[in-house]
């Protein structure tokens, strides 16, 4: 830790409350989202197309993001064998602007999830050689697709850590098929999986619902259906879809978690995460689950 005071450190409006969770560590209880420390994640597909007036964006220069509250960006490096082109510009720029850098891997089926790690990890570092960074690491996640078994999450997960040890943050959409895999999955292979913090999607307390599972209606009810981890550390609370040739901002906002349909001032749909716990909380869990960059 002996970096973190190299990286500024930016004002927060967090109100949380610290309860233990089951291994006898702070969390933090939300009372809204809108309260929790705000992080952005982009794609090539980024930035979507101007819609309203307020600010832009661009790979080269997130600092709007960063004036509305995000503490970091994460940027998708690559996705089923391929890489991701503007990766390095937003992980440079998202330095610039004083956040937290992070990259994620979407995981996919008809590829070695080995091959995808080794090019994920051989990507991250790269990255975090390509320059002389301000913040302390580099987070790693792997994004897995619905449709992927569990023993091609923990070959990724694996993987990624025998060449870097670090454990990749798990990234998991709102799939019946998936939660039937690792819900029945056996203790051993349960115990395997919580070694990765859960980043959890939910756009909409009615999205889900299906023959097998209803609509889990909260990020807290969708981590029950999963039947893994004991509760989420990330929220991907606000998505976006392509319809009608337009992006099309989804985001979360029913009962205590109440959310804009644009991210503070940006003229743009974003997707849209919130960090469960406080900005001490946020550091500690970006170096545990990252590359050190100093």
């Amino acid at each position: 830790m002996r970096h973190l005071a190299l990286f500024p450190l930016l004002a927060l409006l967090v109100q949380c409350r610290s309860v233990p969770d089951e291994t006898g560590s702070s969390t933090h209880s939300p009372s809204g989202s809108s309260e929790l420390i705000q992080i952005i994640n982009v794609s090539a597909y980024d930035p979507k197309e101007r819609q309203r007036e307020g600010r832009g964006f661009s790979q080269n220069d997130v600092s709007a993001l960063a004036a509305n509250g995000a503490r970091g960006l994460i940027a998708r490096a690559g996705k089923g064998g391929n890489l991701d082109t503007k990766c390095a510009d937003f992980l440079a720029a998202t330095d610039r602007a004083g956040m937290l850098p992070g990259v994620y891997y979407r995981v996919q089926k008809h590829v070695s999830a080995v091959s995808q790690a080794d090019q994920f990890v051989d990507r991250s570092l790269a990255l975090a050689k390509s320059r002389s960074w301000r913040a302390p690491s580099l987070l790693l996640v792997g994004d897995y697709d619905g449709d992927l078994p569990v023993s091609s999450i923990l070959a990724f997960m694996d993987r990624v850590e025998k060449r870097t040890g670090v454990v990749p943050v798990t990234y998991l959409e709102n799939s019946t098929e998936l939660k039937q895999r690792t819900s029945s999955a056996d203790a051993q292979t349960k115990a395997r999986l919580r070694r990765a913090p859960y980043w959890v999607a939910l756009y909409s307390h009615t999205s889900g619902a299906g023959a097998v599972y209803p609509a889990p209606g909260t990020p807290e009810n969708l981590v029950k259906q999963y039947d893994v981890w004991p509760s989420w550390t990330m929220w991907q609370y606000g998505g976006v879809a392509w319809e009608n040739r337009r992006s099309i901002p989804k985001v979360y906002s029913h009962g205590r978690y109440q959310n804009s349909t644009y991210f503070g001032d940006i003229d743009r749909p974003t997707e849209r995460n919130v960090f469960r716990g406080s900005q001490a909380d946020l550091l500690a869990f970006w170096q545990k689950h990252g590359i050190r960059l100093q």
